[in-house]
């Protein structure tokens, strides 16, 4: 783990600042990137880009997602203090701390082991307490539902039963849809047991949900 700087520390308030000037008006949402080390989540050979609006890859054919990308799903989930939040694709674990300081209690499931077990130690030596899964994502955490909000950091060719079921009346789901690493964001909102709101906001890229798989 890097510590923390001055320089860290200016860069993401520079972060922060491209990121709202490109719409993100969610104060919590923009105090949670700028109070994150961003830089302990990347692979050592990206750690001087850190703090640019970009993805990177992070092992097992995933990325971390681009700043101005994950705070624009957790503004669309618009997550509330004490609210379960089931998260569908661990990754590097940047989008679950995010959740995490703005109090949120976060459920997050990894299909890749290897990543599952990385995550977890880092997250640990940060002291960020989510309770992180390995195993499909399709399936989500029946156990543990129903949840007030899903956010889905991968790209789904469908929205999941499974995850429809899980989320609480009332709560939202917010999820890339499409294929070929062309994605249309989705909020779903839960009217009912049986009913869905469903509205778009905007493209993007993701990798692929894969289905019916948990990895090595």
């Amino acid at each position: 783990m890097i510590p923390d700087n001055y320089r860290h520390k200016g860069l993401r308030k520079k972060l922060v600042n491209e990121i709202a000037a490109k719409g993100i008006l969610n104060e919590d949402v923009l105090a949670a990137i700028e109070a994150i080390p961003r830089h302990n989540f990347l692979d050592p050979a990206f750690l001087e880009y850190a703090y640019q609006d970009n993805a990177f890859p992070i092992g097992s054919g995933q990325t971390i997602s681009q700043p101005y990308t994950v705070a624009f799903q957790t503004e669309l989930l618009n997550p509330q203090p004490r609210q379960k939040i089931l998260e569908i694709g661990t990754g590097s674990g940047y989008q679950a701390c995010v959740l995490l300081e703005m109090k949120a209690k976060v459920f997050s499931v990894e299909r890749q082991r290897n990543l599952y077990r990385k995550t977890k130690q880092l997250l640990e030596e940060l002291r960020y307490k989510a309770k992180l899964f390995y195993g499909d994502g399709y399936k989500g955490l029946p156990t543990f539902a129903p949840f007030d909000g899903i956010i889905i950091t991968a790209g789904a060719p469908f929205i999941p039963e499974a995850l429809k079921e899980q989320l609480k009346i009332g709560g939202r789901m917010v999820i890339p849809q499409g294929v070929d690493g062309k994605q249309t964001m989705k909020l779903v909102r839960k009217i009912s047991a049986t009913e869905f709101e469903i509205t778009e906001h905007g493209a993007f890229s993701f990798v692929p949900m894969l289905e019916n798989k948990a990895t090595d």
